[in-house]
């Protein structure tokens, strides 16, 4: 039972801590969409979405006005679009047709983003595979509301280096196509290795091919709880600190199961997971770098950020898996750059750099995220960079990211404005020493030897 004192202190944490549900995604397998007719696709997909997903706004927003918890975005993922238009797209525009489809279904249905064009491609790359990846830059630009994500290495597979290299020019030319909003595009586009099918978060989402039909994931945040409880240990040992993150992340949890549950029961769709993720905004005291600082860091970045990081992101799973059956998708602590107002006045101070935040993702729950660089830094340079970041995740089993930002026509020094959730930030310096013999060579990175597990 839920005491009055819980009522209050949740209250609390909403009012004054920024504790939100951060998103519901609403999974939809568009399996059934598939065939060799464009057209009769593009027909498929709009219906699906707008028919599965109608109710979805109208149920976030009753949840929110009953029980008083913000939810920040209503959202939508679908089935990798690589799979659902193989057979009827022979060129990228064809699958940029399905992409302008997806972007007018969720304007429709009053959801602020819409994942899944994407594709998997961990051990090579079909031809379709290829045409979608090759979409992206066109694809990104024409619409508001989509977010493609590839995957493109596993611990069972390895690297698919092929699709590594080719996605550092497609980076570039996204980023080329969406200057005149300081290469937004880039912000909607993820490198994924050991991707989770069940992930409700931006831009990386997808509704994996093991899922059902339709399935409900919940998102929750609390960077600020987190923080404010921790101010109330400030010196203590780690024994204490340890107990207060993985108390807190059991309240924050609690809060999201509550919304799927009522979620799943509004809409007759079945719940699948919570996540629970510090994922920051750039609002004040809504910074996972501020919960760093107050477990003893001067800024995030200080010798000593790796390790306090790797207890925030232990005890938050700790903590979650306790107060939900269904813990999924990334779970843990989320360090994007633009997102996070603490990270930011970090990256400012020079104490934290590309170098330093590529070995803080060995332990947190993604990787380098929405990291602002120079325009005219090289395509295998951002392919190399995404090598390092697949490798980490390929041998140490988690999932990594990349999701970074080529903003034309600025450099080291500027600033860039995306605004809303996606914040602001410097554009970082990036290592100019050249890597391209490495990323030219091609072919794939074979699976680590502990991977042969059966």
């Amino acid at each position: 039972m839920i005491n009055i004192h819980e009522v209050i202190e949740t209250n609390k944490m909403i009012t004054q801590e920024n504790l939100d549900v951060r998103t519901i995604t609403l999974g939809i397998s568009l399996l059934d969409c598939a065939c060799e007719d464009l057209s009769e696709v593009n027909i498929k997909v709009y219906d699906k979405i707008t028919r599965t997903a109608g109710n979805l706004v109208a149920a976030g927003n009753k949840i929110q006005k009953e029980y008083g918890i913000p939810i920040v975005n209503k959202r939508i993922s679908v089935t990798p679009v690589a799979l659902i238009g193989a057979a009827a797209c022979k060129c990228p525009e064809d699958f940029v047709s399905i992409a302008e489809t997806m972007d007018r279904a969720a304007k429709e249905v009053g959801v602020n983003f819409i994942g899944g064009y994407s594709a998997l491609v961990s051990k090579a790359m079909t031809q379709a595979d290829e045409l979608l990846i090759r979409s992206i830059p066109e694809a990104l630009s024409r619409t508001v509301s989509v977010c493609s994500s590839i995957n493109v290495g596993s611990t069972k597979t390895g690297i698919d280096m092929n699709a590594v290299k080719l996605l550092g020019e497609i980076i570039l030319q996204t980023a080329e196509l969406t200057k005149d909003k300081d290469s937004i595009g880039c912000a909607k586009l993820v490198v994924f290795c050991n991707a989770p099918d069940d992930n409700p978060f931006m831009a990386g989402a997808f509704h994996g091919i093991t899922e059902g039909d339709a399935v409900l994931n919940i998102g929750v945040s609390g960077p600020g709880v987190v923080k404010k409880a921790l101010e109330n240990v400030r010196g203590a040992d780690f024994e204490t600190l340890c107990e207060t993150i993985k108390k807190t992340a059991f309240k924050i949890t609690r809060v999201g199961q509550l919304v799927a549950q009522e979620a799943s029961k509004i809409l007759g769709i079945p719940f699948g997971i919570v996540d629970l993720s510090l994922a920051p905004t750039p609002a004040v005291g809504d910074s996972v770098a501020e919960i760093l600082e107050e477990m003893g860091l001067e800024y995030a970045g200080a010798p000593g950020t790796t390790a306090a990081l790797a207890v925030l992101n232990d005890q938050v799973k700790k903590g979650g898996v306790m107060a939900s059956s269904f813990v999924g998708g990334l779970s843990g602590a989320f360090i994007p750059v633009s997102e996070d107002q603490g990270m930011i006045n970090a990256v400012n101070a020079g104490a934290l750099t590309l170098e330093k935040l590529e070995a803080m993702t060995c332990v947190c729950s993604v990787g380098l995220d929405m990291i602002a660089i120079p325009g005219d830094t090289k395509a295998s340079t951002i392919s190399g960079i995404i090598a390092d970041e697949m490798a980490i995740g390929m041998i140490n089993q988690k999932t990594t990211a990349v999701r970074i930002i080529p903003v034309i026509g600025k450099t080291v020094g500027d600033k860039v404005e995306f605004g809303g959730l996606l914040g602001h930030a410097p554009i970082m310096p990036v290592n100019r020493f050249a890597c391209d013999s490495f990323i030219n060579r091609g072919g794939r990175i074979p699976a680590p030897i502990h991977s042969f597990k059966n």
